[in-house]
């Protein structure tokens, strides 16, 4: 595979993550380094690893995982983003908002948001190509993405204020219809 081709195939990944990125970089304040950090490392993570699972798995259950992956990521993203929606209309107490880089709600993402690295890796093992490389790039080039969606989510969240709470979580619910449209009806 040329350099070109799997940079392509890196960013086309990466903007799931980038956009949900956006959405936590808008709820997040303040953003810190540790934000940053979590996020884009397990974002990267689980895109360079879901490749490498994708291409062990191979044919053998490449029907399997495709008749529902999209059911999955739609129901992850959507019960984020809802969580991220009720959070902001409720009545604040004293609580903080859902931090989206740590605990169970930052498994669902990472695994919503690599998904389609999954598919990847499947179909580069029907190419018999090596996995390594490409995994590497995906997972490196989705960590950037990823950091740099919350750093602009920061810069638009202190434009408009707290209420963008609920457009991170129309962003997530948005991606998860946009999947599910894509493998169901446009598909």
């Amino acid at each position: 595979m040329d350099w070109l081709t799997l940079i392509g195939i890196a960013m086309a990944l990466a903007m799931d993550a980038f956009a949900v990125a956006l959405g936590a970089g808008l709820t997040l304040s303040p953003l810190s380094g540790r934000h940053l950090f979590r996020l884009g490392f397990h974002f990267g993570l689980f895109q360079a690893l879901m490749p490498i699972l994708g291409w062990l798995a191979g044919m053998t259950v490449q029907h399997w995982i495709a008749a529902y992956d999209h059911w999955i990521a739609f129901g992850l993203l959507g019960f984020v983003g809802g969580k991220m929606i009720w959070e902001a209309f409720k009545e604040e107490e004293g609580e903080d908002a859902t931090d989206p880089t740590r605990g169970l709600t930052l498994v669902m993402l990472s695994i919503a948001t690599s998904i389609d690295a999954l598919a990847v890796g499947l179909s580069l093992a029907m190419l018999g190509i090596s996995i390594w490389v490409p995994s590497l790039v995906i997972g490196l080039v989705a960590g950037a993405f990823t950091v740099a969606g919350m750093l602009l989510g920061r810069r638009l969240g202190a434009m408009w204020g707290r209420g963008v709470e609920v457009f991170g979580g129309l962003v997530l619910c948005g991606i998860g219809i946009k999947i599910l449209l894509e493998h169901t009806v446009l598909g």
